[in-house]
């Protein structure tokens, strides 16, 4: 199966330690940084170690699990004895090391990175190729695509935690104090600037189905504006340091003109798109097609029709030009070291708890909806129902639900990310859809969820162009999608419909820091059912936290006083 080509990663030289010394260079396998990076597969195998880096151990280090717990649209939910989620949920830490394996992993990814600038900068892949021109080609694509992902690895690290230490050499020493909010973005913007150079230009739907899943320059220009819209806004309404600029390291800052010119470049020349219809980004679309049965007759009556995930001539499915970058998933297995990491532990852990139903299957129960954003979204909007799963009725599957089975129950569930099965055709079998659709051999509920987490979209460029210019073209090409009326531009405008586009993919969060609301959200009560018994949840946040986790413990103990705690922590 060729997504497990991109995740069982050989990382042959680097092995994450404390944070003394994120590069052990013990040659295990007969490879060493003098002997390894000499041939285009060196470099091709070092890459896969970088995204690989993108997995996490610990389900709350997961960046699509913890940013939906910290929104105030989700609760913690789980069981009575999944206090992790809860913890998160609250604004609590009391192991001291919950987001541990986001840091440790991020700084792995960075320094796989650093590996590959360095090295793949002074090989000569000439022998290699039939000309030195595609020779150089090969070399300033990875040379782009992994300063991208060193980007992408600070801008994880600094979303959660602020500003980090800055490890940019594969010498730079590894015990150096953190950096700045912003001397970190400055990093981070810089890096972006340098792929956006050095990726080529090629239109997405040219770039061969097995680079899937690759960063590209149109992801770089996306995330420089990502980047831009967090930096400006954390600084302004947080820090209260108004700025409207992003800093680079040594050159000039970037303008709004500046960042717009880049979202205006991927929206001209990408040949990304939007889905002609929102809900066959999502894989329920699929399932009546892949049961051969109308198990969720709601998709039926909507005539649903999954766009796949695998770009734009994927496997399965009519063609996705909206999805840009993700986090690939396939299927776990127990006999891997750290074998569950590698399926979506989003869709398995926000799943029905104590319900295996056709075609929504059993999970862990985290991450139950708040009734408000039910209640406030219209109906008209298909996106409310297309985002989330009420249970109990018929026409979504959900009829034979059983309640109290978990707690913090609402009645309503992520339906974006889920986990799909039905019977085996003739037979009545129940197995993971995605299990019959690769004719995976373990169907271990646990493992089943080989869906990809989508962190960019072609949807998002539209809602960034808009906010980021003061216009509502990007707005209204959104809102037409979704078959609504169009609207003048208002930053008011621009929250709502990027809670109702976004919901649930792990942006509202940070949305909300940057733009100063995290103060006042996370406000009210409302009754919930908590295994079996009545309950009332209030919404919890702690504005001293300044809207960042905590650093982890462990690391703060390991640095000797290095490295100072987060405020509120």
């Amino acid at each position: 199966m060729k997504k497990l080509k991109y995740f069982i990663a050989v990382s042959i030289i680097f092995v994450a330690t404390s944070c003394t010394d994120y590069l052990d260079t013990e040659n295990i396998y007969g490879k060493s940084l003098e002997t390894y990076y000499k041939t285009p597969t060196d470099i091709t195998e070092a890459m896969s170690g970088v995204y690989n880096a993108i997995y996490t151990n610990s389900p709350n280090s997961e960046e699509s699990i913890a940013a939906n717990l910290m929104d105030n649209m989700m609760l913690g939910g789980g069981g009575p004895d999944d206090k992790a989620a809860k913890w998160t949920d609250a604004f609590e830490d009391p192991t001291e090391d919950t987001y541990r394996d986001m840091w440790v992993q991020s700084y792995n990814g960075i320094a796989r990175a650093n590996a590959i600038i360095e090295n793949t900068a002074t090989a000569d892949f000439s022998k290699y190729f039939a000309s030195k021109a595609e020779a150089e080609e090969f070399k300033q694509n990875a040379i782009g695509e992994a300063t991208f992902m060193r980007a992408f690895f600070y801008f994880r690290l600094a979303k959660f935690f602020g500003g980090v230490p800055l490890i940019v050499k594969v010498s730079d020493p590894k015990d150096v104090a953190r950096a700045t909010y912003t001397e970190t973005f400055a990093q981070i913007a810089t890096d972006l600037k340098t792929a956006i150079t050095m990726l080529p230009a090629k239109p997405f739907p040219s770039i061969p189905t097995a680079d899937y899943g690759h960063a590209n320059k149109w992801v770089a220009e996306a995330y420089m504006a990502r980047v831009y819209l967090m930096y400006t806004g954390y600084m302004t309404n947080i820090e209260k340091k108004a700025t409207n600029d992003l800093p680079t390291v040594g050159g000039a800052s970037l303008t709004a003109a500046d960042v717009a010119g880049y979202l205006n470049d991927c929206m001209s020349k990408s040949g990304y798109a939007l889905a002609s219809d929102f809900r066959n980004i999502w894989p329920y679309s699929n399932v009546n097609k892949s049961a051969g049965t109308n198990v969720l007759p709601w998709a039926a009556a909507n005539n649903l029709a999954w766009i796949g995930q695998d770009g734009s001539h994927p496997t399965f499915g009519t063609g996705n030009y909206e999805t840009m970058f993700v986090q690939r998933f396939s299927f776990g297995d127990w006999g891997w070291t750290n074998g569950q990491s590698y399926t979506n532990r989003y869709a398995l852990f926000t799943s029905l708890r104590g319900n295996s139903l056709r075609p929504f299957g059993e999970g862990w129960g985290w991450c139950t909806v708040n009734p408000k954003i039910f209640n406030d979204w219209a109906d008209t909007d298909p996106r409310k129902l297309g985002s989330i799963l009420q249970v109990g009725k018929a026409e979504q599957g959900t009829d034979g639900y059983a309640s109290d089975k978990g707690d913090h129950e609402t009645g309503l569930f992520n339906k974006k990310y889920t986990s799909l099965q039905h019977f085996v055709p003739g037979t009545t079998t129940v197995k993971g859809m995605f299990v019959q659709m690769y004719a995976w051999s373990n169907a271990d509920m646990q493992l089943m969820h080989a869906q990809d987490f989508i962190f960019m979209r072609y949807a998002d460029v539209l809602l960034m162009h808009s906010e980021i210019t003061g216009t509502a073209t990007g707005l209204n090409a959104v809102r037409a999608r979704a078959g609504l009326g169009a609207v003048g531009y208002s930053l008011a405008a621009l929250k709502e419909e990027r809670l109702h586009e976004l919901a649930f993919e792990g942006l509202h969060w940070f949305d909300l820091v940057r733009w100063g609301d995290v103060d006042t959200a996370f406000s009210g009560s409302f009754p919930v059912r908590n295994s079996g018994s009545n309950g009332t949840y209030t919404l919890k946040y702690r504005p001293e936290t300044k809207g960042l986790a905590p650093i982890p413990e462990t690391e703060v103990r390991l640095s000797s006083g290095v490295y100072n705690q987060n405020p509120g922590w």
